[in-house]
């Protein structure tokens, strides 16, 4: 049996009917989170900042030193305990001033690491240019080290835990709307109208309306508060179809799909790897002397590799699993897959990153 390599295979259980809760699969439009960014220098580091072909890292640290009333020409800098990074923080929707939140750091010089930096007070803003937050703190990099892991270093990104204040807030007029709208996370015809229906049973009105595959129209029934209402829509629990999706990492011979993805009749020759997938009843009983799995409804026929598989098991999973104790290796399995796509023998949309 041929070596397979690293390989590594999810299986998720995936119902295509589930029962899921509104707040689940949708969100309201117009409460989110929202990003803010600056720009700043981490200082503290034992030799591993930005060396002297960083100019901007050398100007910045200049001109921070003349705000504290030391003035220096930046050809005379040469210090490599200095680094520039970009620092991002995200607001969560409703966060109010005083705030604390988690801060990422990232270098954006030559440095070799953040390890053992101090980020300095950094303005973080939004895309409006105004200040929502400030940041500043002892930068951690989570234990990640290159040396120890045998792996490159990985040490020029770095988090300050509750790292940022926030200064201004993100104002929200809930409370006095007496509309709003859901988005759904997936669009689909089905589950908007069933989320309409749900809402409109449990509120015993026709309150909700779906005016696309992804948006459902809601308007507040006058004996609630628009926040006790979306407190109770987002609670009521609605039937819907979750998309099978099946996701090939070529590069790390990942392979990650529902176990209940249904494969249709099909042949396939790969190499020297032949695959029949037929419904039982077409299993001939030469195949079956060849050898049977009865766990997974497998039958395997060692002279030609031919599988044949009970009609009501012939998934991705199980065909997989058999591929995979046939020797077959990561390559062949996901070129396989692939061509069970394309030739329209599987219903799942197939996402190759």
């Amino acid at each position: 049996m041929r070596s397979i390599g690293t390989f590594f295979l999810l299986l998720l259980i995936v119902t295509l009917l589930k029962a899921e809760k509104i707040g689940e699969i949708a969100s309201i439009v117009g409460v989110r989170e929202n990003q803010v960014i600056g720009y700043g220098l981490v200082v503290g580091l034992s030799g591993t900042g930005d060396g002297t072909t960083s100019e901007f890292t050398i100007r910045s640290l200049s001109n921070l030193l003349q705000t504290v009333g030391v003035k220096i020409d930046p050809d005379d800098i040469k210090s490599k305990n200095v680094a520039a990074v970009m620092v991002t923080v995200a607001l969560p929707a409703f966060v109010r001033q005083g705030d604390k939140l988690n801060t990422t750091v990232s270098s954006i010089g030559d440095a070799k690491s953040l390890e053992g930096g101090t980020l300095l007070m950094t303005a973080l803003r939004g895309v409006d240019g105004n200040i929502y937050a400030l940041s500043q703190g002892s930068v951690t990099i989570g234990g990640r080290n290159g040396k120890e892991s045998g792996t490159k270093n990985h040490t020029t990104t770095g988090t300050i835990f509750d790292g940022a204040i926030v200064e201004k807030e993100i104002s929200y007029d809930i409370y006095n709307q007496n509309f709003a709208n859901l988005s759904l996370k997936k669009s689909n015809f089905q589950t908007a109208i069933s989320i309409q229906k749900e809402i409109n049973d449990f509120f015993q009105g026709d309150i909700a309306v779906a005016i696309d595959s992804r948006t459902i129209r809601l308007t507040k029934p006058d004996t609630l508060s628009m926040v006790e209402f979306l407190a109770s829509t987002l609670e009521v629990n609605v039937l819907y179809q979750k998309e099978q999706k099946i996701i090939i990492n070529e590069k790390t011979g990942t392979i990650v799909a529902g176990i209940d993805i249904k494969i249709d009749p099909v042949i396939i020759t790969h190499g020297d790897i032949t695959v029949k997938i037929s419904p039982q009843k077409e299993i001939s009983e030469e195949i079956l002397e060849d050898g049977i799995d009865m766990k997974n409804g497998i039958h395997i026929g060692t002279n030609e590799n031919l599988l044949n598989m009970e009609e009501d098991k012939i998934t991705v999973g199980n065909l997989t699993r058999v591929l995979h104790k046939l020797g077959a290796t990561p390559k062949d399995i996901i070129s396989i897959i692939e061509g069970i796509k394309r030739a329209d023998a599987m219903r799942a949309k197939l996402e190759v990153i």
